[in-house]
């Protein structure tokens, strides 16, 4: 008896060690990646930039299989505005609580939940994205290429403010807003380079 609970142990840690030996989990460059905001409004637009934080991709048999990111919301800039006034006054009111009240929540995750393939590079990812503390699920294609050199992942996610209390503007809150309004879809274009293993 004790023989045949020792080959079963055997043959479970073997398998263990089997699966873990195809799985991978590879940092993302934090230097070379990138994470590039759209909101728009009525007759307009503004764009720019989140620092990522922190992150990591899995794989096994090099397809995709999870991971996650983190975004540094104290670091949000806009890119569209030369004035360095008005720059300001927009990024200030987007790190405000009208926004993403970024001193009280600093930092927003992604985390992937299920991946299915499409194609050889390409995936339909779905995740939970959190802001402010509230997390609702997104789903997104996402393609991934790998060279001699590097492996790239990109995508661009579209998130609706509304559902993390990203009040203001928004017709989801407030009635009648006229040329006040600004739309609740924000696009999220995310580059995610990977360190070399």
């Amino acid at each position: 008896m004790k023989k045949l609970v020792s080959i079963t142990l055997f043959a479970l840690l073997s398998l263990s060690s089997f699966a873990q030996g195809n799985t991978r989990k590879t940092d993302i460059d934090l230097k070379k990646s990138t994470l590039e905001w759209t909101g728009k409004k009525l007759g307009g637009e503004h764009y720019g930039q989140i620092q990522l934080s922190a992150g990591h991709l899995t794989f096994n048999k090099n397809k995709l299989t999870g991971g996650t990111f983190e975004m540094d919301m104290t670091s949000i800039t806009c890119a569209d505005i030369t004035d360095e006034k008005s720059n300001r006054r927009l990024v200030d009111h987007l790190k405000s609580e009208d926004f993403f009240s970024v001193v009280r929540f600093p930092t927003s995750k992604f985390v992937i939940t299920k991946v299915e393939p499409k194609s050889t590079n390409e995936y339909t990812v779905t995740g939970n994205l959190t802001i402010k503390e509230k997390t609702s699920s997104i789903t997104f294609t996402a393609k991934i290429n790998t060279t001699s050199n590097q492996t790239i992942a990109e995508a661009t996610l579209v998130f609706d403010r509304s559902k993390y209390d990203v009040k203001f503007g928004s017709q989801s809150f407030f009635e009648n807003l006229g040329d006040k309004l600004v739309y609740d879809d924000v696009d999220m274009s995310v580059k995610l380079v990977l360190t070399r293993q």
